[in-house]
């Protein structure tokens, strides 16, 4: 099987200039009704325990996969997937690790200090390492008392 790059070569060899600007004529065709839209990003809402409860619900109810779900919801597929496999944003507590993500990534974006959920521990210095080393250049034998 050829390529299209390799058909077109093969016409310019025969001679066949009619049937390469009929190919000509084509892409140019081609190329001004292709559109190349942008991707769709969708703006998630603000997961909620609620938003998580009618996630979860529309699972159990209807046959719509996670990506519908999502797109009826106006979240993020994978916010879907973390409610229905892991039961996460089911609750309002700011400990959460999913509520504490969150609120790393909003000082992030506004460029304030992430906050910290552990308190930080006092830093503990080593102990200095002491190293031996023998006063001749003579290799070690056994035997030797070191």
């Amino acid at each position: 099987m050829a390529t299209l790059k390799e058909f077109e070569e093969a016409l310019r060899e025969q001679g066949m200039h009619m049937a390469l600007a009929i190919l000509e004529k084509l892409r140019e065709r081609d190329r001004s009704t292709r559109r190349v839209s942008r991707g769709r990003r969708i703006a998630g809402k603000k997961m909620t325990p609620e938003l998580a409860r009618r996630i979860l619900e529309l699972h159990g109810t209807t046959e719509m996969t996670q990506q519908e779900i999502a797109f009826q919801l106006g979240v993020n597929q994978g916010r879907v997937n973390e409610v229905i496999k892991r039961g996460k944003w089911l609750t309002e507590d700011p400990s959460a690790p999913e509520a504490i993500a969150r609120d790393k990534a909003k000082a992030r974006i506004k460029g304030e200090d992430i906050p910290t959920t552990k308190p930080t521990k006092p830093n503990k210095e080593k102990p200095a390492r002491v190293s031996v080393k023998r006063a001749s250049s003579q290799p070690l034998l056994f035997g030797d008392d070191l």
